[in-house]
């Protein structure tokens, strides 16, 4: 007996909802880039977002339409990957690190630091000028990464606003800068230059931490401000590459928004300070 019609009526949310599993299936499956578990509240956003610039009346019209040109794919990976960051970015976590990790640091004769989902750079580099005020920077290589392969280019050009430096000038301070900020650029029609000494500190590179696989043993691992665009399986999974990238003892920093007490790793940290969300592999 056939089925009424009337028993596969779904709403119009549960009907988006398909759409764009099939629309993240569809990318995965012809690009190879894995959003199937970011959070779905984020991913909606982001293909509602895309939905509105591009006039299209269906995510269904956006699959095929990223299927059969590339340069949409591009346009929904810009959109997918989230580059919100600034020099000094939530200050009291630079400013703790300072305080709890710098004295243990100095310790070790050479020190290997991973930023994970760097964006354009700037909290790279504001560890990098933290790093060479303290004077580890002869000992120091900073490994900073991200999925998205144009703002890494932005990031090697070690440049900046010079309309933001007001901002970060005083987050700087904030941070427990011991110096004056401007020591470490050069202004120039508009744009600052960061010096070499700190360029030369980093190496930026693409790095997908969805579906790529660790690449050194890092002394300390800053990854802040991107596991909260993941679901629960996809943090897990996530935490697991980290803690197996962590050298013994190693630290690890996470954004103030998230928390490994929700996560399969908790127990195999110990708590270097809670409200600035560092940590340190048992």
């Amino acid at each position: 007996m056939k089925k009424k019609l009337t028993e596969n009526i779904v709403t119009g949310s549960e009907l988006e909802k398909i759409e764009i599993q099939l629309l993240l299936e569809g990318i995965y499956r012809y690009y190879g880039f894995d959003f199937r578990n970011y959070s779905f509240s984020s991913i909606q956003r982001r293909v509602r977002y895309r939905l509105q610039i591009e006039k299209l009346n269906s995510v269904t019209a956006l699959l095929d339409k990223l299927l059969h040109d590339s340069t949409m794919m591009e346009k929904l990976f810009s959109d997918f990957s989230i580059n919100v960051t600034e020099m000094y970015r939530d200050p009291e976590f630079f400013k703790a690190f300072r305080r709890k990790v710098i004295p243990i640091l100095r310790e070790f004769p050479s020190i290997r630091i991973w930023h994970a989902g760097c964006s354009t750079g700037e909290e790279a580099y504001s560890m990098a000028i933290l790093l060479h005020e303290e004077g580890l920077a002869d000992r120091v290589q900073i490994y900073a990464t991200d999925m998205n392969e144009d703002v890494i280019v932005k990031a090697k050009t070690g440049t900046l606003p010079l309309k933001k430096m007001k901002l970060y000038t005083s987050n700087y301070v904030l941070a427990g800068g011991i110096r004056e900020f401007s020591e470490h650029y050069k202004a120039d029609n508009g744009v600052v230059h960061l010096h070499p000494y700190l360029t030369d500190m980093i190496t930026f590179a693409q790095h997908n931490l969805v579906t790529d696989s660790s690449f050194n043993e890092f002394h300390v691992i800053i990854c802040r401000n991107v596991m909260i665009y993941f679901n629960q399986e996809l943090q897990n999974r996530v935490h697991r590459l980290i803690y197996e990238s962590l050298a013994p003892s190693g630290f690890l920093g996470i954004g103030q928004k998230e928390k490994l007490c929700y996560t399969n790793v908790d127990s195999l940290y110990d708590v270097v300070t809670e409200t600035e969300r560092i940590y340190r592999k048992i």
